[in-house]
């Protein structure tokens, strides 16, 4: 019944799979994440981007500012990997099985990059409203 409706309305049905599949990742990633943490992160990128810009002419000072811009973005990055990891093998074979139910459709040769524009604006969209970091 399901791989009917979505081999009958193959663009529909794939925007609706990638905002649903947004909006897991999104909840997961604001649950499962220290988002106070993330937040004085990013902040403090910010500042330190603000610094760059008005010691650009002190190498040494650049090159501190530098290290510490590197630190906050690998610990940025391992904050939001962590959930990643857990949703990747399901997310794995959830494409197996959509390219599967495309693959004789009007979207089978495009039925990923329908899945990354809706997802990517549904994302944007989810973090927003939800607050996410």
């Amino acid at each position: 019944m399901l791989n009917e409706l979505m081999i009958s309305y193959p663009k529909t049905s794939i925007v609706i799979i990638s905002v649903l599949v947004s909006l897991v990742l999104t909840l997961v990633n604001k649950f499962f994440t220290n988002q106070k943490r993330m937040k004085e992160l990013k902040d403090r990128q910010k500042e330190l981007q603000k610094k760059q810009k008005e010691h650009h002419h002190d190498k040494d000072k650049m090159a501190e500012i530098q290290k510490e811009m590197i630190e906050g973005t690998m610990e940025l990055f391992k904050h939001s990997m962590m959930p990643l990891l857990f949703l990747m093998l399901p997310i794995i074979f959830l494409f197996g099985w959509i390219k599967g139910v495309y693959s004789e459709t009007i979207i089978a040769s495009t039925w990923l990059w329908w899945y990354i524009g809706a997802g990517f604006f549904s994302s944007m969209i989810l973090r927003k409203v939800l607050k996410v970091v």
